[in-house]
């Protein structure tokens, strides 16, 4: 009889469950309230994360990080959403800008960055999106113009998340507009270089405490060192950094969930209509468990999508794609359901679960709308490349 893996957390990742749940607790959820009411910047999160080495914990020990795992980097983001899904963008978003130089950028870039980044010296940000490029990047306009021992930079990139508090930026930019996505290069881009600046902040939805700004070129000059990979890669290092990173946003929507759904199970408990509390009504325990069921089938989700992401497995997009496509469903469903356990009182901004409906429709929407997610999974299973676990 051949061994067959059991779906169970090891003490490790156990043990980092634990602690970011304590730090979030402590650090993280009580200013949670305040930064969605004011739009501002987590920075009590943010020092908290990097005090304790859980700001980008993918980063690899090599190069001074923490050197987590996939499952464990998911872990950490799952549990700061949980408690602030504004200050789970801070690891989620240091991932997702640092990856393309981890996937494809030279030892020295490595060394610069990586290490800037696990030291604290500066988050990291991803540039894709531009104002007529969203789901269709590869359209994007903005170029980098070799020139001598430099690249010159022009161009517009939108909806950036942590725009303006990130110290570095992956841009991707046309090298050759003739060739399409083949003609886009990566760069690091640095927020002091002269010609980098920033729009004002988007008011937005939800993740109010995540800064989420234009970023602009104007005639950036930097060293051709930095580009990432060779020229003409950057679209193909794109798409292979969202595989990954898709998993961290599913990862958020668990975490979104799961708060909603430990709020909701604790005021059904508590409030009380017709002499009694409204958990003992079988109409809101199938509500509660059908709230259950979902956070726990997308947690499970994401976690196979996380062990994918690990080993570079061949079906990670399928897996990424329907883990991020599944789990920011769930959340939007099951932060609506807990407003609704709520009733009144959940629909003001004196109780968390509103706050959580709104912060879960963005996972829906970014690294790729649930729309294009189903794209790329009916092209996957077309292809056939689905695992039989």
């Amino acid at each position: 009889m051949s061994e067959f893996p059991m779906f169970a957390l090891s003490e490790e990742h156990q043990a980092i469950r634990e602690a970011v749940r304590a730090l979030c607790d402590a650090k993280v959820a009580p200013y949670a309230a305040d930064v969605d009411e004011h739009a501002r910047y987590p920075q009590e999160a943010a020092d908290a994360l990097l005090a304790a080495d859980f700001h980008a914990p993918h980063v690899p020990e090599q190069y001074g990080g923490a050197g987590a795992d996939a499952l464990a980097t998911v872990i950490v983001i799952e549990e700061v959403a949980r408690a602030c899904a504004s200050s789970s963008l801070i690891p989620a978003v240091n991932k997702l800008g640092s990856l393309p130089v981890q996937l494809a950028g030279s030892e020295e870039l490595k060394q610069q960055y990586l290490g800037a980044l696990a030291a604290g010296r500066g988050g990291f940000s991803y540039c894709l999106s531009e104002p007529d490029a969203g789901s269709d990047a590869a359209g994007m306009k903005t170029r980098a113009v070799r020139d001598g021992d430099s690249y010159v930079l022009n161009g517009v990139k939108r909806w950036i998340t942590n725009a303006g508090v990130s110290e570095y930026y992956t841009v991707m930019a046309v090298t050759d507009p003739e060739k399409r996505s083949k003609g886009i290069s990566a760069f690091v881009v640095e927020k002091a270089d002269q010609g980098v600046t920033f729009g004002a902040p988007e008011k937005k939805l939800g993740i109010k405490g995540s800064p989420t700004r234009e970023v602009y070129l104007d005639n950036v000059r930097i060293p051709a060192d930095r580009m990432i990979g060779a020229e003409g890669t950057g679209f193909e290092t794109a798409m292979r950094t969202l595989d990954h990173t898709r998993v961290t946003i599913a990862a958020q929507a668990v975490g979104i969930a799961q708060g909603a759904l430990d709020y909701a199970l604790g005021y059904a408990q508590e409030r009380k209509q017709f002499g009694r509390s409204i958990a003992d009504f079988q109409g809101l325990q199938f509500l509660l468990a059908d709230m259950g069921m979902k956070v726990e089938a997308a947690r499970q989700m994401t976690y196979a999508a996380a062990g994918k992401s690990e080993r570079g497995d061949k079906d990670l997009t399928f897996f990424g794609a329907s883990a991020k496509c599944f789990a920011s469903d769930v959340a939007m469903q099951v932060t609506t359901d807990a407003v609704q356990v709520l009733g009144g009182y959940g629909f003001t901004r004196d109780y968390p679960v509103e706050r959580m409906m709104r912060d879960a429709k963005i996972t829906q929407i970014y690294e790729g709308t649930n729309q294009v997610q189903r794209i790329v999974i009916g092209r996957q299973l077309l292809a056939g490349v689905q695992s039989q676990i």
